[in-house]
């Protein structure tokens, strides 16, 4: 059992892991950050005892996490590093790993990127829960000592997530395909909306769940998201060259007018998200999603939660898209099975609810 870890970086993520680690049983948990107010409120949510200095903070300590904005890791690694002794293991929470693994050859320091976070930012908003079932990547390399990794890999298993271990370079692909490529499409797409006016119509104006579905990662903070797109920018190039090659494909289609081309493109669409959402879901084929049109005015959403707990009806997801005060707004249930559906629709109808049930993924 880990006993004493040390948070450089104490928002969200570094907030988040000491609460996490005290809940786990880690008994002392210090913490430093540059920014002395962000140290002040991860101290005040009891996430960890603030050090003085980095210094005082790693002093000792088993294992330090590095949890700094993606463009200082590697330095703020490399000061940890300097600053503890050969018991110290360093680690990061940073979303890309080539250029702090291409910067620090110290064995002792083995990168890491818990899969998870929030919109919300800073200590204030830290959650002991976070990882619970989230993936964390760990890249270990040659020079990584055995020891070291294990202990690592169980520190992880102790916060909830799921360790997996990867090359680095391929962490920074995989996650500019899942990740980064989305929030860059994501701002193409609504700046693209933002700029047209198609005979003098504003589309943002007229704007359905499409384009809210695709667009609700854009804008995320530039302070962030300027630093992870740079710090990957030669695999985020090419999975945008990859996703221009595949636009191409549907443009000549298009003008071809070739049916069983765009036939087949929906269809490898759909066993592709079908593959997905069996990572999330334990039965998505058997998902049935409830469409319910809900005022704005409080209470609503509580009292169709408690009305269907009460029946026992699982709620396996939800989303509400607000429309405006007085249109109100649509909330979307997932459950699973069609008769647990046609059950739950039963009970909202009976409410004076209008519900329109189908099937999340077409057979």
């Amino acid at each position: 059992m880990l006993e004493r870890l040390a948070i450089v970086g104490t928002g969200l993520i570094g907030g988040s892991v000491g609460l996490a680690a005290r809940a786990s049983g880690v008994t002392e948990v210090r913490g430093w950050d540059v920014d002395g107010d962000a140290l002040a409120v991860a101290a005040e949510r009891k996430a960890v005892e603030p050090a003085a200095s980095l210094e005082e903070a790693v002093a000792d300590a088993e294992l330090a996490i590095v949890a700094a904005p993606v463009a200082a890791v590697p330095s703020q690694v490399a000061a940890v590093l300097a600053a503890s002794g050969e018991g110290t293991t360093v680690s990061d929470v940073g979303s890309t790993k080539g250029p702090v693994t291409d910067a620090v050859t110290d064995g002792r320091f083995i990168g890491g990127h818990p899969v998870c976070g929030s919109e919300a930012h800073g200590a204030a908003h830290a959650n002991g829960e976070l990882f619970r079932g989230a993936t964390w990547f760990l890249t270990p390399v040659a020079a990584t000592d055995p020891e070291r990794y294990r202990m690592l890999h169980g520190f992880v298993v102790s916060l909830g997530a799921v360790p997996v271990a990867v090359d680095p370079q391929a962490h920074d692909r995989l996650v500019a395909l899942t990740s980064h490529l989305p929030h860059a499409l994501a701002n193409l797409l609504l700046n693209q909306a933002g700029a047209s006016r198609i005979d003098g119509h504003e589309p943002l104006a007229a704007a359905g769940g499409s384009l809210r579905d695709m667009t609700r990662v854009a804008g995320a903070n530039p302070r962030i998201w300027v630093d992870i797109f740079l710090d990957n920018a030669q695999a985020l190039a090419g999975a945008l060259a990859e996703h221009r090659r595949r636009v191409e494909q549907v443009e000549r289609a298009l003008a071809e007018g070739d049916a069983g081309f765009l036939a087949r493109w929906i269809a490898e669409a759909s066993g592709n998200r079908r593959r997905m959402l069996a990572e999330a879901y334990e039965q998505p084929g058997a998902l049935q999603r409830l469409r319910v049109h809900v005022p704005d005015r409080p209470g609503v959403l509580a009292g169709i939660t408690q009305a269907l707990g009460a029946e026992r009806i699982n709620i396996e997801d939800f989303e509400l898209q607000h429309m405006s005060r007085e249109r109100g707004g649509t909330l979307t249930l997932l459950v699973a099975g069609e008769d647990e559906a046609a059950r739950a629709a039963g009970i909202l109808e009976a409410q004076g609810y209008h519900v329109v049930v189908s099937t999340v993924l077409d057979e």
